[in-house]
């Protein structure tokens, strides 16, 4: 049966690393489908919130929810399953590995044949399927067989949410996926999130602006820990105290 319920909520999250708050009160849900982006300076609390979510850290209080479930002391292998993948801010790939090959691992991951130590991958034909699937459908398949390390940064980012993605993933949540692209190749990976299924859930880390408010429905503004405000970015943008800490206005 397909999910209905709201795929993520926190409530009241408060993080705590010794003497530095890092999380206060932080409190938020998403519906599906919905592209939430996080936004906020250097050291505002971004990528701990994710690590709370996604269950790499415990929170110091709050709960984490997943479509309803709570999952506040889950660790991450076992939200994979409900449905959750991540990209980190460092692609986090196999580098001496093919493109074909890191997607295969990652559509292996899910599959139960991943147990079967004795028969080779290559006899999974749907398995194989699905990932010829995938790199065709985004349009890779002049570097099906390129070792990533030789990928440039832009192609490799995105294998790393493609990867994320053959999970069947219902929320993803991507962290600074723009950082560290050119241009052109900032472009194309907007393009790529905008095109993504409609259905899944994205929760977006995004430093550059212009990608920020081009990628949300709605918008969190973190600073210090704590939520600014939120809302849709039409409103984000006129918020004076958002231009003031944010934007240096």
């Amino acid at each position: 049966m397909e999910r209905s319920m709201q795929p993520v909520r926190v409530d009241s999250l408060l993080k705590n690393f010794g003497g530095l708050q890092a999380l206060m009160n932080v409190s938020f849900s998403v519906e599906k489908g919905e592209r939430l982006v996080i936004i906020g300076p250097n050291g505002a609390g971004k990528t701990t919130l994710f690590n709370v979510i996604t269950g790499e850290i415990p929170p110091t209080q709050g709960r984490v929810y997943l479509f309803e479930e709570d999952v506040t002391y889950m660790p991450p292998h076992r939200r994979t399953p409900l449905g959750m993948a991540r990209t980190f801010q460092i692609t986090n790939l196999f580098p001496n590995l093919t493109l074909h090959e890191n997607i295969l691992l990652a559509v292996l991951g899910m599959n139960p044949q991943k147990l079967k130590m004795h028969q080779p991958v290559s006899s999974c034909k749907d398995i194989v399927a699905k990932t010829e699937r995938l790199i065709e459908e985004w349009d890779l398949q002049d570097f099906k067989y390129t070792l990533v390390r030789n990928l440039s940064y832009g192609a490799q980012r995105q294998v790393e949410v493609i990867m994320a993605l053959a999970s069947e993933a219902k929320i993803l949540l991507l962290d600074e996926p723009t950082s560290g692209l050119s241009p052109a190749e900032t472009g194309t990976l907007t393009s790529m999130i905008i095109n993504l299924d409609p259905n899944v859930t994205l929760l977006i880390i995004e430093h550059d602006m212009d990608v920020a408010f081009q990628l949300a429905h709605n918008m969190i503004v973190l600073h210090q820990g704590e939520v600014i405000t939120e809302g849709p970015p039409e409103k984000i943008k006129v918020n004076p105290r958002v231009k003031e800490i944010y934007l240096g206005e």
